[in-house]
């Protein structure tokens, strides 16, 4: 799927410019003519990039660009703003709206889609390895409380024979149902099929004593394995 690139400007001309030369280069293209509009679009299509001209009716490329850093999800967003507006301070504007490029006008395009490739590589490497760090975070997390849920089945359940039959995959299953997760997502963050995940339910259904899921639940919340 081709990434996708807002383009925001209240110039007709400028604006389809800019949008037939990003769509000749494989890019997907959407347009909005003034900064409300685009502020509604980044919500609705989670562009790749935004590139966006400042002196625009309803909301302007500065207060575009502060709306969207507000949200968490958008702090990272490559942002190029384009303006005729040439002057030192104006440019510092530009930077402390969070941009991440100011590019003045008349500017080329082939130098527009360059900063456009360099913007989104990096962004594409900074991306990966959130989501790495993620996922660690995400199951050192995952580790940590299945330990938890082990120390308080020692210390709440009075059955030596029950603590001794619950495995640690056991657990980590156990600590994730009782959170709602499904045998996909359990699989996911334990590195299981479902298939599997299926199998440390049943067992842990015999020997638990309960018939279904929900009894399974109740049974580590009456145990305090769950907040």
């Amino acid at each position: 799927m081709p990434l996708k690139i807002l383009v925001v400007d209240d110039d007709l001309g400028t604006r389809l410019s800019i949008s037939d030369y990003l769509e000749l280069s494989g890019y997907s293209v959407i347009m909005a003519d003034n900064g409300q509009e685009a502020l509604s679009m980044v919500d609705q299509y989670h562009p790749d990039l935004i590139v966006t001209d400042i002196v625009m009716p309803r909301m302007n490329g500065y207060e575009l660009v502060r709306r969207v850093r507000q949200q968490a999800e958008f702090r990272l967003l490559p942002v190029i703003l384009l303006t005729a507006r040439t002057k030192t301070q104006e440019r510092i504007l530009g930077y402390q709206s969070g941009c991440d490029l100011y590019l003045p006008k008349p500017f080329e395009l082939e130098e527009l889609a360059a900063a456009i490739r360099n913007l989104l590589e990096r962004s594409q490497i900074i991306q990966t390895e959130y989501r790495s760090s993620h996922q660690d975070n995400l199951g050192a997390y995952t580790a940590t409380k299945a330990k938890e849920a082990h120390n308080s089945l020692s210390t709440q359940i009075h059955s030596p024979q029950l603590l001794s039959s619950l495995t640690t995959r056991e657990q980590e299953v156990l600590y994730l149902l009782t959170h709602g997760l499904s045998n996909a997502e359990m699989g996911h963050q334990l590195h299981l099929s479902a298939r599997t995940v299926e199998k440390y339910v049943s067992s842990l259904l015999r020997k638990t004593s309960t018939s279904n899921r929900a009894e399974l639940v109740r049974f580590a919340m009456k145990h305090g394995l769950v907040e």
